[in-house]
């Protein structure tokens, strides 16, 4: 399982304060946990977060756009 060099952290209206720190951890936050605001930014960081999961791309590039995807929801500043 590949995890990123620098977990990410996000606000999660409900949960509080959430510590992300791979691709796996990321996609189940994504569709778990994500709150109504699901633009752009959100359907790429789930696709990059499955495609590093196979393998495909690197955890390092859906870490760049879970990142996105949280400045998008307002969830990271």
């Amino acid at each position: 399982m590949n995890k990123w060099q620098t977990p990410v952290q996000l606000t999660i209206p409900l949960n509080g304060l959430v510590r992300v720190d791979g691709p796996s951890v990321a996609l189940l936050v994504l569709m778990d946990e994500w709150p109504n605001t699901r633009g752009p930014d959100y359907v790429r960081a789930r696709s990059f977060c499955r495609a590093a999961i196979a393998g495909r791309k690197s955890a390092e590039e859906a870490r760049a756009h879970f990142i996105e995807a949280a400045r998008e929801a307002n969830l990271i500043h």
